[in-house]
């Protein structure tokens, strides 16, 4: 029996680790490239390169105007996850307390909504705001990115909204809170959890998109980190070794907060599954 149970724990290690290097190896394959030339790139894309000279990165970040760029996109990345986190969650709580004919019918076009590809309205979208000159603004991003971001930020904290109980909000009215009062220190902070894993969604979705900023962000000193990276695209060329060192510190902010927080951010998906 002890034998038995001894395989099939290594029978699950050997599948998990198969697993993690068939995750990892990307990352690894971009971070190796990222110290080579162009050549060597090409020809040898999975071989380790004769010196680890950072070259490469500080052409990369002298043309992506790193600092710039990594402004606008913890900028507008922040932003636009906390006003997406709160909104969404003043709004689930006010359909689920409130249970009108008007707000079911609301609550489910938010949720239609999300069945919608971006790629069936992007050309709408910019047609419409650019003729009221509303692009080429982090201001005007941030609005789109609350826009898409809320339907399903709504969706989630609905359902977990009506695990709470009202009689905990009443006892808190009872107390004299108002009722700006008792969502922010009643409701909002048992949200928690939710929170949380809403937030990690939306830092990973809006820090690495490329295709909403490509279409509203035009001038040079407001592109965030990952438009940037398209500078080392030429018309009949591409600058794989900057590149490459371009997409790594891209990646690296994220891999670093997400180190730093992995804690919290499992507890707080626990506690959302527990709950």
């Amino acid at each position: 029996m002890k034998q038995s149970n001894s395989t099939v724990a290594w029978s699950k290690f050997a599948v998990l680790f198969v697993c993690l290097l068939l995750f990892v190896f990307p990352f690894l394959l971009l971070l190796v490239n990222s110290f080579k030339e162009n050549k060597a790139i090409t020809s040898s894309p999975l071989s380790l390169p004769e010196s680890f000279g950072m070259t490469n990165y500080s052409d990369a970040f002298g043309k992506m105007d790193y600092i710039s760029a990594f402004t606008n996109s913890i900028m507008i990345t922040v932003l636009s996850v906390l006003l997406i986190s709160l909104l969404a969650a003043m709004t689930a709580h006010y359909f689920v307390r409130h249970q009108t004919k008007f707000n079911q019918y609301t609550f489910f076009l938010m949720v239609a909504a999300m069945i919608i590809p971006f790629q069936a309205i992007m050309i709408p979208l910019v047609k419409i705001y650019g003729s009221i000159g509303f692009l080429d603004s982090k201001w005007a991003l941030i609005y789109m990115y609350i826009g898409f971001g809320s339907p399903l930020a709504v969706f989630i904290y609905h359902g977990f909204v009506k695990s709470i109980p009202a009689e905990l909000e009443e006892a808190a009215l009872i107390d004299g809170c108002t009722r700006t009062q008792t969502f922010f220190r009643i409701v909002f902070p048992v949200l928690t959890p939710t929170t949380v894993t809403i937030a990690i969604l939306n830092v990973l979705w809006i820090w690495n998109d490329f295709l909403l900023p490509s279409l509203v962000l035009i001038a040079p000193d407001e592109r965030t980190l990952p438009l940037s990276t398209f500078y080392f695209f030429g018309t009949y060329t591409v600058d794989y070794g900057p590149l490459m060192a371009g997409l790594m510190l891209t990646i690296l902010p994220v891999l670093i907060v997400y180190l730093f927080a992995q804690k919290y951010i499992i507890q707080g998906v626990m506690q959302g599954s527990i709950k």
